[in-house]
């Protein structure tokens, strides 16, 4: 696939601007998520032996969360920037279908089409 689809709905086509600024977008929230992973993971090793004994259990786990979440969305989005350079972004991984543009520019790591990804939630 082309990573600049040639249909004729308006709302799936993407131009070599649209592509461009979701490939900044992409790479900007990269840095965001590299830069917050770094922060907790320092945060967590600068305050380990003073806040161990007084930590409280939730703090740690929001810690957790917040670093598990993090990489999730960095692997997501890392994964798209690798379909971008394959010119295999924009295409449902489901149905093969176009994702649409409109979504991509709100999601630019969306892996599917809008309907495809409201079945695979309605089967969770």
């Amino acid at each position: 696939m082309v990573n600049h689809q040639i249909i004729d709905d308006r709302t799936t086509t993407l131009s070599a601007e649209d592509f461009a600024a979701l490939r900044e977008n992409l790479n900007e929230q990269r840095l965001f998520r590299q830069d917050q992973l770094q922060q907790l993971s320092t945060a967590a090793a600068t305050r380990a032996d003073a806040l161990r004994a007084r930590q409280a259990p939730s703090q740690t786990e929001v810690r957790v969360q917040l670093a598990a979440s993090a990489r999730m969305v960095l692997a997501d989005v890392e994964a798209a920037l690798a379909r971008m350079d394959r010119g295999r972004y924009g295409a449902c991984h489901l149905c093969r279908g176009p994702i649409d543009r409109e979504r991509l520019m709100i999601v630019p790591q969306a892996r599917h089409c809008a309907r495809c990804q409201q079945v695979r939630e309605a089967d969770r």
